[in-house]
Formats: structure tokens, C-alpha cells, sequence
């Protein structure tokens, strides 16, 4: 009797089950769930290319769907349930409508806590407001425009160019990837606390600091690829990554331990009138706006290298291969950066390579800009997002989302959608954001581009990213030309931030400017003689005055 009462004791379990399976799969738009195990079939089939299939499912849904985890009663319907979207009206009520409902939360916050603390990135509330509102004050001021280009421009012209002019002279290729990642490191560290690790050096030596912040991101990471209880019984236990991680984030804290040590002594000694050493980075900035402890500091100047570093050297890789696949793109381009330079510099196209981009001569480069926008609508740096949902919401377009469940919006899928941007949306087409009289034009709905996120929450650095993307752009479009290399394979690498799996390696071509010089001087551009010197022989275009162009 015990026997039989078991077995229709299972079986009507499992009917029941099945019943409550039936309903919810119904009420899912996405991809196929399956009993017990949810999505998570479908995630593990297409994990190498995840932001292509959710792309794909948004296409086929419309721009928003649901789907769980794990199916699993009383879980499926909140912590289990996922709405992903990239419907730009869902986006401006999730980003700004309805700011207040839907904050990082604690899964996010619980994952980056060891690493990031309660810095400006893994916060919200007031702790986040605080920090928001200190930090605005500074990225509006000119002083750290200007500091930013002063370390971008060290890095350009005294480490940058020299590792491509002695790839080129020896013709081998180079990941530039791998390169704009030390640059972008080394860039965001003199600003954010104000020394600079030189990852970048020649040799491309190895560097501890830069190292153990590799690590700690990436172990941080890999607990999103875990249930939360595991990696906490990993940490609890130190197994696995999560020593990593310790170990990693204590040599991190370490490492800025001592740098604020000497700023606020620096600090004191300043104001005692015994040095005249004077900072302008972020971390002395916020030493000077309010008593934070040397914890709170650490996160801030973290949180910074953090959002700072990845992003923008990540969008400069796949721009460069973008143009590299797209030759119409480059000319345009270059023929834009000589024309500025002309404009501004005159016949003297030693300042043109020499003397570092001006705020000035970055604002008219508009056609880079579009291209540069145009490559983060196609591979924005951060592909996807997610949100904690706090009170029960209903969504513009009428999607149903419960207290306690997450809303992940596609930032990767906002750029390819064809209802948003027309048939053409999988084209590079850097044209798509200029007027008809080539000016660039911000979109009415600026939630169809979230690349720099939206909202209260729009990354502060945007300016700052442009300038540095700008510059350094124009410092390599103007001495070279890229290839990629026979072979290499450029493919995404399935992480937080769009990185390419196998890096971007390419020769570096020494550029030939005169064809360029030719088009600008026919459509009467300038009304000199300029002269050009290539491979000893001189070529004579009228109407410029006499100068010899240096290509490499």
C-alpha cells in the first residue's frame, strides 16, 4: 500500500506540475523553456553567441520578451523571471520614467561588492546619489578635459606611435587590442588617482597592479555564470575563483592603499604651504569635496578604472576593423582629419603630427564622430544591462513585470533592429547620423542609442571618451593604414564587456597622404601650392604653398 500511495503520489506531482509547466510556457514569449531547467538549455547552446541569439529573439518578439531560469514553482514568476527588451519606450521607462523602480540591485551589487564596494557603479539610492552629484561637478569642468588630454596625448605620442613605427618597420603584425587596453589603462589610472602604471611601456612589460585588477574582473564575472549561493559557498570555503578574486582585490587595495597615503600627505604638506605639487585627477578632487574614508576612495577610484578603461579601448578595436573592412569609411575620414588640419595648422604638417588634437579641432572631426557612434550602435562596449525590479510595472508596451524579478535590456539588440533603424540596420554606415549638410544631429528619442547608457544614470565620461577616442583615431589614421592579418579571426568574446576573443591583430601600413591632399585641393579647399614628398620623388599640385608631408 505504501508502494502504490508513492507512486500516484509522484505521478499526480508531476501532472500537476506539468499543468502549472503548460501555463507558464504559454504566458513566455521567448525563447523555448524547458521543466525544471527553464532557459538554461538554450543559454548553454548558444553561450559563443549570446548577444546574437537574444538579438535574434528580440527580432522575432517584437523588441520584448519573458523567460525564467528555472522553472520551478513560487521561484519562476520573480527571481527566476527575466524580461528582456530593446523597445526604446520600454527603455526611456525603465532608464528615466521610472528610475526609482528599477536600480541595480542586490544581485548585481552582492556580485561586484569584494571588488567595487558601494563606488558610483554598484550603488543606488542616496549612497549613489552623493557620489553622482560630486562627480558631475567635476566632468563639467574644463580642468579634467584638459587633464585628459594631457595623459591621453603622452600616451599617443610617446608610447603608442612608437610600438607602430617599429611594427611597421620590421612588418609584423601587432594586437592592437592588446595595445589599446594598456593605453586606455595607463590613460584612466593617471586620471582617476593620478600615476601611471605604464603598461603601455616598451616591451609591453607586465605590471602587478594592472594584473591583479585583470584578475579580480574577471573572477567577479565568472560568479554571474553561478547560482548566488554557490559562489558564496565557494568564497565561504575559498575554493576556485573566488581565491582569485581575494587575493587579487587585496593587492589591488594594496596598491591604492598606498597611493592615497602619499596624496593626502601631499595634501597636508600643500596646504602647509611646504610643496607646491598640485593634482588634478579624481581621486584628489574628491579628497578635497568631502571626508571619505580610505575604503570609500579606493572603490571610487575603482569604479572609475572600471567604466573607463574597458569601454572605450574596446570601441576604438572594433571601429579599426570596421574601417579596415569598409575602405569608403576610412578615405572619408582621413580626408576629414586633413582638411581640419589644414584649416587649423596651415601647410605646416609637422604641428599636424606633433602637436596633440585641440578641443577645438576634436569638435568639427564630425564625420569621426558619426563613425565612432556608428561602430558603438553596431558593438557597444557594455552589450547588455540588467535591472532589479522593486514594484510590480507595466511596461509601454504592455508587458507585465513582477516585484523581485530582473529586466535585462539589450543594448546590443537596440542598434540592429530594423523597425528602429530601417533595413539597413546591419550595415556600417556612419552617414545614418549626419543632417543632409553633414552636421551631426542628436535623435529625438535618444533612447534609441544607450551605448553611454541614458538618463540620471548617462555616463558622465561621455565627452571625455569621444576626446580620447578622437584622438587617438586621428594619431593613427594620419601615419597609417591597417590591415587585419591573413587568418586572424575577429569574433566576440562572450563577456560584460564586447571584447574580441582572439584580439584584433593587423600590419601597420605607413600612410600615403597625397591622393588625399589632391581631393581636398580640387574641391578648393586652399588656394596655395603644396608639395609633396614621397619616395624622393616630388609631385606639384597648384594652388598650395610648398610643404613636405610626412606619412609614418
Amino acid at each position: 500500500m505504501v508502494d502504490a500511495y508513492t507512486v500516484i503520489l509522484f505521478f499526480t506531482a508531476v501532472a500537476t506540475y506539468m499543468v502549472w509547466f503548460s501555463r507558464l510556457s504559454r504566458s513566455l514569449s521567448g525563447p523555448r523553456v524547458w521543466p525544471l531547467l527553464g532557459s538554461l538549455p538554450g543559454l548553454v547552446r548558444n553561450c559563443s553567441r549570446m548577444h546574437e541569439w537574444i538579438a535574434e529573439n528580440l527580432r522575432s518578439t517584437g523588441g520584448t520578451y519573458q523567460t525564467c531560469t528555472w522553472a520551478v514553482p513560487l521561484l519562476a514568476r520573480r527571481q527566476g523571471l527575466t524580461t528582456v527588451t530593446c523597445d526604446p519606450k520600454n527603455l526611456e521607462h525603465v532608464l528615466k520614467i521610472r528610475f526609482d523602480n528599477y536600480p541595480k540591485g542586490p544581485t548585481w551589487q552582492s556580485v561586484f561588492h569584494d571588488l567595487l564596494g558601494d563606488g558610483i557603479f554598484n550603488s543606488d539610492g542616496d549612497t549613489w546619489l552623493f557620489q553622482r552629484k560630486t562627480a558631475a561637478l567635476e566632468f563639467t569642468t574644463r580642468t579634467l578635459r584638459q587633464a585628459m588630454s594631457r595623459w591621453v596625448t603622452r600616451s599617443i605620442h610617446l608610447r603608442l606611435l612608437p610600438i607602430l613605427e617599429s611594427a611597421a618597420k620590421i612588418d609584423v603584425c601587432v594586437d592592437l587590442q592588446d595595445i589599446l587596453l594598456r593605453l586606455t589603462f595607463d590613460n584612466i589610472c593617471g586620471l582617476a588617482f593620478g600615476k601611471d602604471p605604464e603598461t603601455l611601456a616598451p616591451g609591453l612589460p607586465d605590471n602587478s597592479f594592472a594584473n591583479a585588477f585583470d584578475r579580480a574582473t574577471e573572477a567577479t564575472l565568472h560568479r554571474f555564470i553561478l547560482p548566488e549561493f554557490m559562489w558564496k559557498l565557494k568564497k565561504w570555503f575559498r575554493f576556485g575563483m573566488e581565491v582569485s578574486l581575494s587575493e587579487s582585490v587585496t593587492h589591488v587595495e594594496d596598491y591604492l592603499s598606498a597611493v592615497i597615503k602619499t596624496r593626502r600627505l601631499e595634501l597636508i604638506a600643500r596646504q602647509s604651504q611646504l610643496i607646491t605639487v598640485q593634482h588634478d585627477d579624481l581621486l584628489s578632487r574628491f579628497m578635497k569635496k568631502g571626508s571619505y574614508s580610505d575604503s570609500d576612495l579606493q572603490h571610487i577610484a575603482l569604479n572609475f578604472i572600471l567604466a573607463g578603461r574597458d569601454t572605450s579601448s574596446v570601441a576604438l578595436s572594433w571601429f579599426f576593423w570596421l574601417i579596415t573592412q569598409n575602405l569608403n569609411v576610412e578615405e572619408k575620414i582621413v580626408k576629414e582629419i586633413c582638411t581640419v588640419m589644414m584649416e587649423t595648422r596651415g601647410d605646416d604638417v609637422g604641428k599636424w603630427l606633433s602637436d596633440p588634437l585641440s578641443f577645438e579641432e576634436a569638435d568639427k572631426l564630425v564625420y569621426l564622430k558619426a563613425a565612432l557612434s556608428e561602430t558603438l550602435r553596431l558593438y557597444p562596449s557594455v552589450p547588455e544591462d540588467s535591472k532589479h525590479v522593486v514594484d510590480s510595472d507595466i511596461l509601454p508596451d504592455g508587458t507585465f513585470v513582477p516585484a523581485g524579478s530582473a529586466i535585462t535590456y539589450s543594448i546590443y539588440s537596440a542598434g540592429r533592429m530594423k523597425t528602429v533603424w530601417g533595413d539597413d540596420c546591419l550595415e556600417f554606415r556612419p552617414e545614418r547620423w549626419l543632417s543632409p549638410d553633414g552636421k551631426l544631429f542628436q535623435s529625438q528619442d535618444s533612447f534609441r542609442f544607450v551605448a553611454f547608457n541614458a538618463g540620471p544614470r548617462i555616463c558622465l565620461g561621455k565627452d571625455l571618451a569621444y576626446l580620447q577616442m578622437k584622438s587617438i583615431a586621428t594619431a593613427v589614421l594620419l601615419r597609417y593604414r591597417l590591415t587585419v592579418a591573413p587568418g586572424h579571426r575577429v569574433e566576440q568574446k562572450m563577456s560584460l564587456t564586447l571584447f574580441m576573443k582572439y584580439g584584433l591583430r593587423v600590419h601597420t601600413h605607413p600612410r600615403d597622404l597625397t591622393h588625399v591632399f589632391s581631393e581636398i585641393i580640387s574641391t578648393g579647399a586652399n588656394h596655395r601650392t603644396l608639395e609633396f614628398v614621397r619616395g624622393g620623388e616630388v609631385s606639384v599640385f597648384p594652388g598650395v604653398g610648398t610643404v613636405g608631408v610626412m606619412v609614418a
